[in-house]
């Protein structure tokens, strides 16, 4: 694979907000194969949909031989990054950071081919920064820094115009503390390249310089877009504002998989180049055969499902959504159905007492027993799939799934767990 054909494939593929001297960049790319770094900070114990996008961005630097560097911030989780938040983020000094940090290596891991050539490194900023005493830093480091440039930044200058909230000089000293894992990386492991998203940039941007001044060489940086849905919602939330998250515990598959369903039909290709593989020719040919969106959302949904959660999960995400309202019910299995109590649908406790109509009222499906009586007489009530006639019906045994679970239907969208 030419090499030299990376920068276009990105800018192509629309992966590039912004980028630093990129005709030197290229002649770096095309003289030779380098070192590029982006990092990730563990602030909880999941990556979430969001941090796709870098992630995507370095598999295609390692497809064309560049060597990754996978930074895991757990000195600068414990600072926190205050690009374009609202008010400073709640810290909670505790072996939580330690655990993450471990949790968020180990889904880096499932991204990146290894082998001996290009394998990722992965590196933890907590191992240098252990080490730094407070005097020395400021003295060698922090004069480096221009308080004048860090206040006109536009994620501080957000901050310091919000009087009630303001800025902390904790928050504030993030920018330095980045732009020194740039400066270790490039010392020890000539990285010249760190890749991260767009609100990044600033803090890009001091790493370079910090570099500039004190080895009087250039590196780069690269930021990748931030992704709106056309509802306006940021990208990897849900419209009630639910994060989704890339551990099956937090999002179950099934979510995950709906999550790639549900995009809007005008980015389906879009997200084809962002988020598969596939050549940009092939994504044309798929878009010129006018192909049903339906099925092209499941060829997204299918290739990214099966990257970040594996086959086996793909298999039941895609058995769920093909058996849970136009298939069989019956061919869920029993993890299935844990799967929609976690997060694929609501869900309610019930006990042997209450009655159909009960139930409905109590799940807030009907306003009233007598509203209940009306809607299950005029059909627009299922059981299992089954559409129950009866409005004094009790339910049997038989209508518990795994002597546990009963979906109940009203009319076509509104579906309910019931969990015995």
């Amino acid at each position: 694979m030419n090499k030299n054909n990376l920068l276009d494939e990105l800018e192509l593929r629309g992966f590039i907000s912004k980028i630093s001297n990129i005709s030197d960049l290229k002649k770096n790319i095309n003289h030779s194969y380098i070192s590029v770094y982006c990092g990730f900070d563990p602030t909880s114990n999941s990556l979430h949909v969001g941090h796709l996008l870098p992630l995507f961005c370095l598999q295609w630097f390692q497809h064309y031989g560049h060597k990754l560097f996978i930074l895991v911030g757990y000195a600068t989780s414990l600072i926190g990054d205050p690009s374009f938040k609202k008010e400073e983020r709640l810290i909670n000094i505790s072996n939580n950071f330690l655990f993450w940090t471990q949790d968020i290596i180990n889904q880096i891991k499932k991204f990146f081919k290894q082998n001996n050539l290009n394998s990722p490194i992965i590196l933890n900023n907590y191992d240098w920064f252990k080490e730094i005493k407070i005097i020395p830093f400021l003295r060698n480091i922090g004069k480096l820094f221009s308080i004048n440039t860090m206040i006109n930044k536009k994620s501080v200058k957000n901050r310091i115009n919000r009087i009630e909230k303001g800025i902390s000089f904790t928050e504030f000293s993030y920018s330095l503390l980045q732009a020194y894992d740039f400066l270790q990386l490039y010392q020890k492991y000539k990285v010249i390249l760190q890749i991260g998203g767009s609100d990044q940039w600033g803090n890009i941007v001091s790493g370079i310089d910090l570099i500039r001044k004190i080895h009087h060489k250039q590196v780069f940086g690269l930021t990748v877009p931030l992704l709106i849905q056309e509802n306006g919602i940021k990208f990897g939330k849900t419209e009630n504002n639910k994060t989704i998250w890339l551990n099956s515990k937090r999002t179950s598959p099934y979510s995950f998989y709906q999550f790639w369903l549900n995009i809007n039909d005008n980015q389906v290709y879009k997200f084809l180049k962002l988020f598969t593989f596939f050549s940009l020719s092939k994504i044309n040919e798929i878009k010129n055969s006018n192909t049903n969106i339906r099925n092209v959302k499941l060829i997204l949904a299918d290739y990214i499902t099966n990257i970040v959660h594996g086959k086996k999960k793909l298999h039941a995400a895609k058995r769920i959504t093909e058996n849970l309202f136009y298939g069989n019910i019956f061919n869920l299995k029993k993890s299935d159905f844990y799967q929609l109590k976690q997060d694929g649908m609501f869900s309610i406790k019930v006990s042997e007492l209450e009655d159909l109509k009960q139930v409905l009222v109590n799940s807030k499906l009907s306003l009233s027993r007598s509203d209940a009586h009306r809607l299950i007489l005029n059909n627009a009530i299922k059981i299992n799939n089954r559409k129950e006639k009866n409005p004094n019906y009790k339910f049997l045994n038989s209508d518990k799934l795994f002597e546990k679970f009963t979906i109940l239907s009203k009319g076509k969208k509104n579906h309910l767990l019931l969990c015995w």
